[in-house]
């Protein structure tokens, strides 16, 4: 559990572990103006009965015609959170007030009370909403939304332009919003991977803007301690972030799949001795990586520069080979550098590529950077080569323990992309770099990205499902040590598949003394190649229907790890149509309780 705010009693301190995580369950439904009322309400009943301890605040008046700044956010990977949060501090230096909220913990009927809003949203997948920002987007654009006549917002879309459908779901909000009646404070602002460089500009013109509206000064809000406006439990603040990694030891990295496998699966133990780094079951791991010098090599050969050339980066002048090496995404394309690059390769065919966006796209499908210099080598000068290039960008995967267990340690599950292509042996950047090129005993730069909308019940009683094939076992191997070192009494069934028992059964001992202890109640496993017809997750979930269906009308969460594209969707069709026949309802009836599970946040997702 995190720690108090430096001014509140320690929770722990008057209440049970038990009596805090129902009285944070409950403070997470409700938004700022409620939970003012709420201290309000408890401060009174204190006061009845004469309690004595930690203090609630009581409630502060609330002006009904003050302003301040609302800023929403959507976020898959943690990018929007920062982005938000960032503002906030951008928005209380500049004199005015600002709240922020994930999208997941904000009721959208509160938007007609709004007077200025920031959306910050990212889009994944085919130009799918992230999933806390999914109730969200689908009140905006349903019958139900209000009117907004007396809203001013603003738009901050983050987006991968790798991808056909980019900053769709930011595109979405400021289309509905607009049509809802409200009044755009600056034009939507698009970005790229690269939205460090191109928010700073954006927000400082925004912030005139406010400044001049909001220069009163917005209403005053007071929290219940250790209880953010958003209602969740405020994270014990670390050092190291994304833009200050900490710099961790590998302690351990080993093969978990057979000699005969198709896939090679890595488990990787990372020492976080003397970080003080704190993470959750759900968490994520963010790892910088270092590019295969091999392909920085050869990309600057075929560009006819030297590898000691200085180039300007971000991080200031290094040499070429320093930044290729360290500083730019090499191995996955974006249309952007194909459109910088081919000027200097002055060939109709590139060109003709450029211009057509959907064939470009297809082209890059199965190319890194690399390819396409191998294809089409170029003379191009040092500092014009980076400047086509991205920024790298860290990869995060979900952390396969609990610190109950490992303590000062972090474990992952990497599955290796490596494959033949074009005469050459490729591999995937983190991964490759995590399985193949770096060695036990040398250092990795590395942070904990928090996932507050993949968390265990705060009810160690409720039992949980949980449905992870391949890497996406790694958040239930957390799930289960935590449950275990807890005591948790609910019951707990996971799904696992993968393509054979003999080669791919990830974790196989631990998860039969998990069954033998108790801690596992019901494990149904599905082998894709063990037999003729391929036999899936959902598959299994289809035949357990009535099992399963009875564990959520007993109130159990459901969890899904793992590839968004197509798994995640037949897992969402597959409990669709359990809920519709063993619950005897509708199509339709059993999307909304789909869909009920979800806003009640029993339904979670860790997606990639």
């Amino acid at each position: 559990m995190s720690s108090p705010t430096n001014n509140a009693v320690a929770p722990t301190a008057v209440l049970s572990e038990a009596q805090w995580q129902q009285l944070n369950q409950a403070a997470s439904s409700l938004d700022g103006s409620q939970l003012i009322w709420a201290s309000g309400y408890l401060y009174g009943l204190a006061q009845q009965s004469g309690a004595s301890g930690a203090q609630v605040a009581a409630p502060v008046s609330q002006s009904s015609t003050s302003q301040s700044l609302t800023i929403l956010y959507g976020s898959q990977t943690g990018n929007a959170k920062g982005v938000a949060e960032k503002y906030k501090q951008a928005a209380e230096a500049a004199g005015f007030s600002a709240n922020v909220y994930n999208m997941a913990d904000y009721k959208p009927k509160n938007l007609k009370g709004e007077t200025h809003l920031l959306i910050v949203v990212s889009t994944h997948g085919e130009g799918d909403a992230p999933d806390d920002a999914v109730q969200l987007h689908e009140f905006v654009g349903s019958k139900k939304a209000p009117k907004l006549d007396g809203l001013k917002y603003a738009v901050i879309a983050l987006g991968d332009t790798s991808y056909e459908f980019f900053c769709q779901t930011g595109k979405d909000f400021d289309t509905r919003l607009s049509a809802l009646g409200a009044k755009p404070l600056a034009e939507r602002l698009d970005c790229d991977v690269d939205y460090e460089d191109v928010i700073p500009a954006w927000t400082e013109s925004l912030t005139e803007k406010l400044k001049e509206e909001l220069k009163s000064g917005g209403s005053q809000v007071v929290a219940m301690p250790g209880v953010s406006l958003a209602g969740t439990t405020q994270p014990a603040e670390s050092q190291y972030n994304k833009a200050n990694p900490f710099t961790a030891t590998l302690s351990a990295s080993a093969k978990i799949t057979g000699r005969d496998s198709v896939k090679d699966i890595r488990h990787i133990e990372i020492s976080l001795e003397d970080s003080g780094i704190q993470y959750q079951p759900g968490d994520a791991l963010g790892v910088w990586f270092i590019n295969d010098e091999k392909i920085v090599d050869d990309i600057i050969k075929l560009t006819g520069n030297e590898a000691d050339t200085k180039v300007e980066t971000r991080a200031g002048e290094l040499t070429l080979k320093e930044a290729l090496l360290e500083k730019l995404e090499l191995t996955m394309s974006y249309p952007g550098f194909v459109t910088a690059y081919a000027p200097f390769v002055k060939n109709a065919e590139l060109d003709a590529l450029v211009d057509d966006k959907a064939k470009l796209r297809e082209y890059l499908e199965e190319r890194q950077i690399v390819d396409v210099i191998r294809e089409y080598p170029a003379q191009v000068p040092a500092q014009d080569l980076v400047k086509a290039m991205r920024p790298l960008t860290p990869r995060l995967y979900s952390i396969a323990s609990s610190q109950a267990e490992v303590e000062d340690e972090v474990h992952l599950t990497v599955a290796l992309v490596e494959y033949e292509k074009f005469g050459h042996l490729h591999q995937g950047g983190a991964s490759g770099y995590l399985s193949k090129r770096l060695e036990e005993g040398q250092e990795v730069k590395v942070y904990v990205e928090s996932n507050n909308n993949f968390r265990l019940p705060a009810d160690p009683n409720t039992p949980v499902i949980m449905v992870g094939p391949g890497t996406g076992i790694a958040p239930f191997r957390s799930f289960l040590q935590q449950r275990e070192a807890e005591e948790a009494e609910g019951q707990n069934w996971l799904f696992f598949g993968n393509p054979s028992f003999t080669q791919d059964f990830l974790y196989q001992v631990e998860i039969q003394k998990y069954v033998k202890d108790g801690v596992l109640n019901k494990v149904s496993l599905a082998f894709s190649r063990d037999q003729e017809e391929k036999i899936y997750v959902q598959h299994r979930m289809l035949e357990n229907g009535a099992e399963l269906y009875k564990w959520l009308e007993q109130g159990a969460h459901f969890y899904v790890c793992g590839d968004a594209n197509r798994m995640a969707k037949d897992v969402n069709d597959a409990l669709v149509s359990i809920v519709q026949q063993h619950g005897n309802k509708s199509q339709a009836e059993a999307e909304q309780y789909v869909n009920d599970l979800r806003r009640a946040k029993r339904y979670q997702k860790d997606v990639y």
